[in-house]
C-alpha cells in the first residue's frame, strides 16, 4: 500500500480546510443572496448593481460548490473556480471603485484568497491533466 510523502499529505490537508472554508463562505453568502437579506441588498445597490443579480449570483455559488466537492468532473470544477474567481475579483474591484471601507471590501477579499489556495492545493486526481 502507497502513503502518500508528507509534503502530499499535507496539501492535501490544505486544500480541504480551504475548499470546505470556502466552500462554507460561498453557501452562506449565497443563502443571504437569495434571501434578500437587507443589509446585502443595501451592499449591492450601494455598488451599483440590480437586485435580481443576487438570486443569480447565489444559486451559482450554491452550483459552484456543489461542482467543487463532488468527485471526478474535473472540467466543471475548473469552470467552477473560475466563476468564483471571476466573481469575487469582480466583488474587490467593486468595493474598491466605489471607495468602501476595508472592512466592506475585508469578505470579498478573504473569499477570493480561499477561492486561489484552494485551487492550488487541489490534489492530482482533481486537476486535469493534459496528455501529448
Amino acid at each position: 500500500m502507497n502513503t502518500p510523502q508528507p509534503s502530499q499529505k499535507r496539501k492535501k490537508i490544505i486544500y480541504w480546510i480551504f475548499t470546505l472554508w470556502m466552500a462554507l463562505g460561498m453557501v452562506s453568502t449565497a443563502i443571504v443572496q437569495l434571501m434578500k437579506n437587507k443589509d446585502e441588498l443595501a451592499n449591492f445597490t450601494n455598488l451599483g448593481y440590480p437586485s435580481y443579480l443576487m438570486t443569480i449570483i447565489g444559486v451559482w455559488k450554491i452550483l459552484g460548490v456543489i461542482a467543487i466537492l463532488i468527485p471526478k468532473r474535473l472540467l466543471l470544477k475548473e469552470w467552477a473556480y473560475a466563476g468564483f474567481f471571476f466573481v469575487m475579483s469582480g466583488a474587490v474591484i467593486s468595493h474598491l471603485i466605489v471607495g468602501d471601507t476595508a472592512g466592506r471590501t475585508f469578505p470579498a477579499v478573504l473569499l477570493l484568497v480561499l477561492v486561489i489556495i484552494s485551487w492550488y492545493f487541489r490534489p492530482a486526481e482533481r486537476k486535469i491533466t493534459i496528455i501529448d
